[in-house]
Order: structure tokens, then C-alpha cells, then sequence
């Protein structure tokens, strides 16, 4: 049987509070000067934060071109600020930090700040973002965040595009990366018949 999110979700908040009361304990035995109500409180204070800082993800708000269709990528760089205004082919970079953190789906508005979130194609039901990875920038591969902005009499639909990333982006700010041991690098045309 499968337990629903929510039920999940408060077994995990209850799992936390049972244990800040035994470290509040343990506290309390090593340290007689603080009442335990004070102790259990930084305790649940700590574990909520470190709890909030490994589940928080970032809502990016991503601003596209007037009139955009197409897919927007998110390319993995070493910029320190996110660069969330995406060029016309709908590229921007983001920092290794949002890279990881990012799961929710962004706010997406056109240049002139009409919100255009109706539009957005997910990956699949389950997840908003598309995780992808690009070959080759001199041998190494590209990692990448995207999501699909819709036609306005297709919304709903996936549309599918491709394109070559490696002739896109702007390879002074890419943080490519070299390919891991499951990765099959083709270094022969291949010729259709």
C-alpha cells in the first residue's frame, strides 16, 4: 500500500519533534543551567532549519522575449548571479547552487511582464523540470534545467523541440563538466543509409 504525501509528510514532522525532545533530554542531563522547554525549543529550532535548508527550493521568476514559443533551458554555469532573462533561442544560466536546489515550476512572464504561466509544458505529470545534458563543448557535456512555453492554440500539448545547445550558448560563461562513466561520447558520423 502506498501512504499518501501528506501522511508521509507529518510521519517526518513527528519524527523530528520526538527526536528534539530526546536530544532536549540528553541536553538537559549535560546541561543543568537551561530549563528543558528552552533546550527543546533550539533543538526544534536547529532541525526545522536544517530540515527547511535541504528541502527549500528556489521559485525562480524567468522573464522570456514578447511573443516566445519554444523551449526554455536553463544552462548550468559559473555565474554567481542566476541570469533568468533568457535570449531569444530561450537560454539563461544559473549557478550550481539553484542547478541543484530547483524543483518547483518558476514564474514565467514576457518582457513586458505579462504573466505567461498558462502556457508552460512540464516534463512529465510528476515533474515540472526537464534534467538534460548536452555533448560536447571540447569534450565535455552541458547540464541543463527546461521546460516547454506552449503555443497559445496548443497549451496543454507538448511540442517537443529540438536543437543544438553547443552552437547556443555562451561558452565563456557554460560550466561543462567531464562525462561520467555511464555516458557514451559518439565520435563517428553517423551516416543514415
Amino acid at each position: 500500500m502506498i501512504l499518501s504525501g501528506l501522511f508521509l509528510g507529518s510521519m517526518f514532522l513527528v519524527t523530528i519533534v520526538l527526536g528534539c525532545l530526546v536530544v532536549a533530554a540528553v541536553l538537559k542531563l549535560a546541561i543543568k543551567r537551561y530549563s528543558f522547554f528552552t533546550l527543546f525549543s533550539v533543538a526544534t529550532a536547529v532541525s526545522f532549519l536544517i530540515f527547511h535548508y535541504y528541502l527549500y527550493s528556489p521559485t525562480l521568476k524567468i522573464t522570456v522575449p514578447k511573443g516566445f514559443n519554444g523551449e526554455v533551458t536553463l544552462v548550468l554555469s559559473e555565474v554567481d548571479d542566476n541570469i533568468l532573462t533568457v535570449d531569444s533561442n530561450g537560454i539563461g544560466y544559473i549557478n550550481q547552487w539553484t542547478f541543484n536546489k530547483t524543483y518547483t515550476q518558476p514564474i514565467v512572464v514576457d518582457a513586458e511582464g505579462s504573466n505567461i504561466n498558462g502556457r508552460l509544458a512540464s516534463f512529465n505529470p510528476s515533474t515540472f523540470w526537464a534534467k538534460g545534458k548536452t555533448c560536447c563543448l571540447q569534450g565535455k557535456e552541458i547540464n541543463t534545467l527546461s521546460f516547454e512555453v506552449a503555443p497559445i492554440e496548443k497549451v496543454g500539448e507538448k511540442q517537443y523541440y529540438s536543437r543544438d545547445l553547443t552552437a547556443l550558448v555562451d561558452t565563456a560563461l557554460v560550466l561543462a563538466v567531464e562525462p561520467n562513466k555511464y555516458t557514451r561520447v559518439q565520435t563517428t558520423e553517423v551516416t543514415k543509409e
